[in-house]
């Protein structure tokens, strides 16, 4: 089993800072990548920002400039920094992995439950 638990959420004005962590645990024998997605109301999920194994990063044109994605790999740890946020940022941000849990098996997408985000003032 992969657990994904994402923290850092919360309430913000207009133009200040978030930063996002999420954890996977449990029988994860190789990362492809991690991501984070977002969800609003009465939209369909998108993608926010990714980083694979290797490094190399893909924002979405929405946060370029504001979002910055990074990982710890030896924590399997992915932290999202969201600075100058706007209301359209207001969304559940869903963690995703893509990884083997072992060998032989192929690679997976894996989710967390999510954390708000609420951009207002």
């Amino acid at each position: 089993q992969v657990q994904l638990v994402e923290s850092g959420g919360g309430l913000v004005q207009p133009g200040g800072s978030l930063r996002l962590s999420c954890v996977a645990s449990g029988s994860i024998f190789n990362i492809k990548s991690m991501g984070w997605y977002r969800q609003a109301p009465q939209n369909q999920r998108e993608l926010v920002a990714t980083i694979t194994s290797g490094g190399s990063t893909n924002y979405a044109d929405s946060v370029k400039g504001r979002f910055t994605i990074n990982r710890d790999n030896a924590k399997n740890t992915v932290y999202l920094q969201m600075n100058s946020l706007k209301p359209e940022d207001t969304a559940v941000y869903y963690c995703n992995l893509e990884a083997q849990s072992n060998l032989f098996l192929p690679v997976m997408n894996y989710w967390g439950k999510g954390t708000l985000v609420t951009v207002s003032s």
